[in-house]
């Protein structure tokens, strides 16, 4: 599932200048950052991603914490 909003909390990092939030808040839930998206000829391929990951601009996958 791709998303393009969400509320972000505490900053662990960056990435293309971009900060990583450890977790974010979607209405599905609370995510927490698992990596950084595979990146093909520019684009993120969905197929990446498990059923319970979300894509976050600019390229970071985040996991449904459980």
């Amino acid at each position: 599932m791709a998303q393009s909003q969400a509320q972000r909390t505490s900053w662990i990092g960056d990435f293309l200048g971009q900060p990583i939030q450890q977790t974010i808040e979607s209405g599905s839930g609370t995510y927490v950052y698992d990596r950084i998206a595979e990146n093909i000829d520019g684009e993120f391929p969905l197929e990446q991603l498990n059923k319970d990951e979300l894509l976050i601009r600019p390229g970071l996958i985040y996991r449904l914490k459980r």
